[in-house]
Order: C-alpha cells, then structure tokens, then sequence
C-alpha cells in the first residue's frame, strides 16, 4: 500500500519530468523556428560603412563567400580603392562608393546610388567608426564631438536612410557594431565610450520598435579585436606610452579576438535576428559583472586608470597611432597587430 509521503513524492517527480520534457520541447521548437526564419545572405545587398579596412572589410570578404552582393564605402579613396580590388579578384559582386558618412546629405546619396547600382538594399552594417586615446585632461569638446558624429550621428544617418526601403520592401536587417566600452566605460577612451554608450541605446531602442516592421536590429558588442587599427587611432597625453598600451591590449591573445572569428559571430547573428550579440567571454564577463555589481566595477576601472600614462608635455597634440610607435610599443605581442594591419590594409 502506498503512504500519502510516497505518492506525494511520486507525483514531484512525475512532475520535474513533465517540466524537464517541456523545457526540452520548448528548446527544440525555438531551434527550429531559428533555423525556419534564418535569413539567408546569398544574392542580398549588403552595405557595410568602413568597409575598405580592418574588420569592415573582413566582413565583406565572408558575406562575399556567402554570395552577399555589396556596397563598401570608406573616406580613404585609396585604402577604398585596394578593399575593392581585392574583393572584386576574389570573384565579389562589389561596389565602392567614397562616403563621408557624418554628413547627411553623402550617407542618403550613398543609400540612393546602392539602391540605383542594385535595385535594393538588405543589410545595413554599421561598422565605421573612430577611437581617440589619452587622458580625459587633454580630450576637448571637438574630441567628443568628433566620436559623436562618426560612432552615433553617422549610423542614425544611415539608418533613416534605410528605414524606409526596408518598409516598403517588406523588411531588412541591421547590424550596428558598438563596443564593450559601451557598456563599461573605460578610462583614457571617453570620447569613444560615451559615443558608443549612446550607440547602444540608440540600437536597443531600434530593434524595439522596428520587430514589428519585420526590421531586426542587431547591437554588436564587441571587446578588443586584432584588426589591425591601433595604428589608425588618435593619441593625445603621453604619445608614445599610451599608444603602447592600447596597442599591446589590442595585439594579446588573452585579451582580445581574432578579426576573422569576430566577423563569423556578427553574420551569425544578423542571420538570427539575435537582438544583441556580445562577442568574447571576456565582454560576456565585463557585462554581466555591470549588472550584478556596478560599484565593483567602477572600483576596478578606478584602479586600473591608476597604471594608465600621466599627460606628456605635448599632450594636448594629436598623433595617429603609427606616428607614437616606439620601442614599448614593438614586441612579440604587438607584432600581431602589425601583421593584422598588412592582412587588413590599415596601413
């Protein structure tokens, strides 16, 4: 004879394995519903800012493999030039288009001559943008000004540029490359971090409103990439030492991605429609650590400003990154950096 104990037990477990079954079947169907809606890049338009250098352009050299058709524009005619010539010979339906992208009137020209060269546009990939490094004593309000214009106004551009013909198409993909400084702010990037913070706001706010529309916007969180690009940013305080820094964080395989990893995780989920993608456990680590304990968090960046470079008796002069190389800047690590920079034509 079974006790009421028994059967009570008998009936919680009977239950987990119910609870256990649905879970598995919910799991399951929403693997088959990823799978049913994955969008499928071959033969769509896909037009990708900053798109002649670093991860810009190894992005297009995936999509192309993908059989994306593609648009790439750039500032630099010639770094566009190289991208375009380089993609063309390895068989991409590609064109360059020479864009200033932080002024309106070029990024709604720049959507119109891709619609006019193509017939539509799919994907909208917002990846250009600019990194000025140094304290915040010699950063001024043309530094923040200038990472506002290319890191947010620059991608609102071209979203509203977009926006519309995704519509009327029936929808679209978007896919806005942010940064784990805009989640964390990190010391010595301000200008960046607080262009970034607006970007990711901005984005979630997008993906939001447009679902509805059929427009999935994803935001991409990267943390350190070797592209490539340190050579390419903007130096201010002690030159030579913060350029070493940050070059060498950029180049250490601990701490940052590999390019070509990186560009296979965002495709991944733009196909998915993920609505955030945050690449690296070290990002997936850095976000969740905000959420749960900011104030950790803000005791830990506090710290680490304290090994960060004091200003340079020139600091307030801005350098490129390949104008502050020095010997604390060469290296076993940093030679990757180097190298990324000749696969990615930073230089």
């Amino acid at each position: 004879m079974i006790n009421a104990e028994t059967k009570n037990e008998v009936n919680f477990k009977s239950l987990l394995g119910w609870m256990a079954t649905g879970a598995g079947v919910a799991l399951a169907a929403g693997a088959l519903y990823k799978l049913a809606t994955r969008f499928r890049v071959e033969g769509k338009v896909v037009l990708i800012t900053g798109g002649s250098r670093g991860l810009g352009l190894e992005l297009a050299r995936q999509l192309a493999a993908k059989g994306a058709k593609l648009a790439i524009c750039a500032r630099s005619e010639d770094q566009l030039e190289r991208a375009h010539a380089e993609l063309s010979e390895s068989g991409a339906d590609v064109i360059a288009i020479p864009t200033d992208i932080t002024n309106r009137s070029e990024v709604n020209k720049l959507v119109s001559d891709v619609v006019s060269h193509f017939g539509r546009v799919d994907v909208l990939i917002n990846n250009a943008g600019v990194i000025q490094v140094g304290p915040q004593e010699e950063m001024n309000i043309e530094d923040y000004e200038e990472a506002m214009d290319t890191n947010f106004w620059a991608a609102l551009y071209g979203m509203h540029a977009v926006i519309p013909l995704f519509i009327g198409q029936g929808g679209g993909r978007i896919v806005n490359i942010t940064s784990i400084g805009g989640k964390v702010a990190v010391p010595h990037l301000l200008p960046y971090s607080a262009s970034k913070f607006a970007l990711v706001g901005l984005s979630e706010g997008m993906h939001a409103e447009l679902k509805k529309k059929n427009i999935c916007v994803t935001t991409v969180v990267p943390n350190l990439m070797r592209t490539g690009s340190p050579r390419n940013v903007t130096v201010k305080g002690d030159h030579e030492a913060e350029y070493a820094w940050f070059k060498v964080a950029d180049s250490s395989p601990l701490l940052s991605q590999s390019i070509e990893s990186a560009a296979r995780e965002i495709i991944r989920a733009m196909e998915y429609g993920e609505a955030e993608a945050i690449l690296s456990l070290s990002a997936r680590v850095a976000v969740l650590l905000k959420g749960f304990a900011p104030g950790w968090v803000s005791t830990l960046t506090a710290l680490a400003n304290h090994f960060l470079p004091e200003t340079g008796p020139s600091g307030s002069v801005p350098r490129k990154g390949f104008q502050s190389e020095s010997s604390k800047s060469k290296g076993i690590i940093s030679a990757l950096s180097d190298r990324a920079a000749i696969r990615n034509n930073e230089l």
